[in-house]
């Protein structure tokens, strides 16, 4: 019988889940055993769980559990090192050359387990089967507008934190950039026809901004992109791969700009494929912006977890997509599970 294991997330300021109780009851119905994590910071109670009937288990137990379990959360693991003998699913960041992705890689060949990675679940056609792109470029736009607004005030954004709903967030910065006397920046977004551009492009247009959509008909000639520099904010929404041009080279804190403020959604700066080369490492909720150039200042925001801004929605949009998925956990060697096993087998020969 298939045991899904659903874990609490360890990482600072996530509150999401991949299930909700309704996937979870429907799973139980399938045949399956479900055990969920409690958790003090998820953001969808843990007595909507108790009710389907699935076993609760303290947080922090998947490590003691029966090695059959599939292991499922969302972010990383904490990184101590021990290896991993259970098969889990996750947002791995193993396969792009990340330091410790491979380190990653190593806790698994060392405990003999099977890393199934999120990203990597893909229909026949290449298609990621569940994504939190939407949502990832609805806040990423969010705090990056956040960011032009700090700068636009003398300053550099400070804190940020979980929002109930879309709507308080559009209040919350509807209201900081009325305080502005100033024009409202105008952003340039690449990648706006995909999932992440297209939250990125929704929060602008409700926010009023000037927007320019570009995608890959735009970027085809592969740079440079001038462009760029000539918009207040620049959101990146396209993941670092083989090919991707480079978007902004490290000279542009130097030259001649309007621009101030670089939201990279995508937010890989660790691997030798991203697109911006301004800065190397991303950023996080205590301090959102990194200046990376004084005077006139740049600041890229490169938070990694941005839809847990918005947990509840973007966790119930994801947990959506991935269920059908979820409920094809008793045929691991096939489909989106099998497509998924073979990246990873091939990665972790070269460990």
């Amino acid at each position: 019988m298939t045991h899904l294991w659903v874990r609490a997330e360890e990482r600072p300021n996530e509150e999401r889940v991949g299930i909700t109780p309704e996937g979870v009851a429907d799973l139980l119905a399938a045949g399956m055993t479900v055990t969920v994590e409690d958790s003090p910071v998820r953001a969808i109670p843990i007595d909507g769980y108790r009710a389907t009937g699935a076993r609760i288990a303290p947080a922090g137990s998947w490590r003691q559990a029966p090695e059959d379990a599939i292991i499922f959360g969302l972010k990383e693991l904490p990184e101590d090192g021990t290896p991993l003998p259970h098969r889990h699913i996750m947002f791995g960041h193993a396969y792009k050359g990340q330091p410790a992705g491979r380190e990653l890689l190593k806790r698994f060949k060392a405990g003999g387990g099977t890393l199934y990675d999120l990203e990597y679940l893909t229909d026949e056609s290449g298609r990621r089967v569940a994504a939190f792109g939407y949502w990832a470029g609805y806040a990423g736009a969010a705090i990056s507008t956040m960011c032009w607004i700090a700068e636009a005030e003398g300053g550099v954004c400070g804190p940020v934190a979980t929002y109930p709903n879309a709507e308080a967030l559009r209040d919350t910065i509807a209201a900081a950039l009325d305080r502005i006397d100033s024009h409202r920046p105008s952003a340039i977004i690449i990648g706006a026809k995909g999932r992440v551009g297209t939250g990125a492009g929704d929060f602008c247009d409700q926010m009023g901004l000037e927007v320019t959509r570009w995608d890959i008909d735009e970027t085809a000639h592969g740079g440079p992109f001038p462009e760029i520099l000539q918009h207040d904010i620049f959101l990146n929404c396209i993941l670092a791969t083989p090919g991707v041009p480079v978007f902004v080279p490290a000279e542009a804190k130097t030259a001649p700009r309007t621009l101030r403020v670089i939201g990279d959604i995508a937010c890989d700066p660790t691997s030798e494929f991203s697109p911006i080369k301004v800065y190397d490492r991303v950023t996080d909720w205590a301090a959102p912006a990194l200046r990376v150039h004084d005077d006139p200042p740049l600041d890229v925001m490169a938070i990694d977890n941005l839809p847990s801004l918005l947990p509840v929605e973007s966790a119930q949009d994801y947990a959506g997509q991935l269920l059908p998925s979820l409920k094809t956990l008793d045929a691991l060697d096939e489909g989106v599970w099998g497509r998924a096993k073979t990246i990873f087998d091939k990665h972790i020969a070269t460990v």
